[in-house]
């Protein structure tokens, strides 16, 4: 008696805690950082809620996130170093670990099973079992001249099972195979240009681009064909100007396209650069506001959504991509860091920090349709990303 009893009080419990979780599909969810709380909140973008706060999550001053195939967790990257495991249904962390002392974003597998962190502090990149968050492969940096590990950046994930990432300090670019994560497989590129900061790869998979803060110019790297070795792309955008100080870097993440053309933010540049995708060529410039930072295609394509470095970071800028025309200049407010788009465009969703909100835009518009409060948000993340290569 006394043992049934006790399974019956389990059975209860385990009802109450099951009751907590949402009973739902993950395909219109999302999060926002709450980066000076180190909290997240899991949004629902058809009802324009918060459904849950996530808290506990360490320094997220420059966090970033991805998401598992079946849109369920989301693998948090913090700026101390932690990975955290959330449930996204039941708004709860499953599991953290503090891998690094300083690390700068993530990636996940194109089988969903590793998550690859990137180092600051001590340099190179880790890679962990996207199931219980164990380590599976520690990939140290090339040393640099004061004896440190250079800092990585621009980690991805690419076709074939694999990671790619640029060396800060030492000017490269590596290829991590991990078709068997027992025998990682690493190629490296040597001599790509100084101070790689951030990278992208296109949708498609096949080219990885590495912005340089050192130089004016980006590296980049057919994947499909590495032997070819690395190419150098805008090279001396800014060759005879001055470049004016930069108070935020550009990320490259979000990079824009629109048919056959890519949008890229110029370093020290109130300057968005437009590229002929076959040939890689630069074929115009459009002058915005300040120092962009992200410039991001609503998911048609047909607009460019850009935001700004400080001081100007009060405002958002649309851009119609085929008459490179500004067609909205909208007054956000101070501290506009980060948008993403619904996965069909319909809307835009923006963190604006000195606000404490999340604004929402109907991109075709650009009407406010409503507003989340939020503690200091930054980066917001839609689980559309976990099918898309890159994100």
């Amino acid at each position: 008696m006394r043992a049934l009893l006790l399974s019956l009080l389990l059975l209860l419990q385990g009802a109450a805690t099951a009751a907590d979780c949402e009973l739902r599909g993950t395909g219109d969810l999302g999060l926002v950082i709450e980066r000076a709380s180190g909290s997240l909140q899991v949004l629902d973008t058809t009802t324009h809620r918060a459904l849950f706060r996530v808290e506990g999550l360490g320094d997220l001053s420059h966090a970033s996130a991805v998401y598992s195939r079946d849109e369920r967790y989301a693998y948090i990257f913090g700026r101390d170093g932690g990975l955290t495991k959330v449930d996204i249904l039941c708004g709860r962390v499953v599991k953290r670990i503090v891998q690094g002392g300083n690390s700068i974003g993530g990636a996940i597998s194109q089988d969903g099973r590793l998550v690859a962190v990137s180092n600051y502090e001590p340099g190179g990149v880790k890679v962990f079992s996207a199931e219980d968050l164990s380590l599976v492969a520690d990939i140290p940096a090339t040393r640099t001249d004061k004896g440190k590990g250079s800092k990585t950046v621009g980690l991805v994930d690419a076709p074939g099972q694999r990671f790619v990432f640029s060396l800060y300090d030492t000017g490269e670019i590596w290829i991590l195979g991990m078709k068997d994560p027992a025998h990682p497989k690493l190629t490296k590129f040597t001599g790509i240009g100084r101070l790689p900061y951030d990278g992208l790869v296109t949708p498609d998979g096949r080219h990885y681009i590495a912005g340089l803060f050192g130089e004016d110019g980006l590296a980049m790297l057919d994947l499909w064909h590495p032997e070819k070795g690395v190419r150098r792309i805008l090279d001396h955008y800014g060759k005879g100007e001055q470049k004016l100080p930069v108070y935020k870097m550009p990320h490259l993440e979000g990079w824009a396209i629109a048919g056959d053309r890519a949008f890229f933010p110029a370093v020290g540049r109130h300057e968005v650069l437009v590229m002929d995708m076959e040939n890689w060529q630069e074929v115009g410039r459009i002058p915005v506001h300040g120092q962009p930072v992200f410039v991001m295609a609503r998911p048609d394509g047909r607009q460019l959504w850009v935001n700004f470095a400080f001081p100007n970071n009060d405002t958002v800028q649309v851009i119609d991509s085929e008459s490179l025309e500004i067609i909205k200049t909208l007054k956000t407010g101070k501290g506009t860091l980060h948008m993403e788009f619904t996965p069909r465009g319909e809307e835009v969703w923006i963190s604006v920090r000195d606000k404490d909100e999340i604004q929402i835009y109907d991109t075709d518009t650009q009407a406010l349709k409503g507003r989340i409060p939020a503690k200091k948000p930054s980066g917001i993340f839609f689980t559309d990303r976990a099918h898309k290569t890159g994100l």
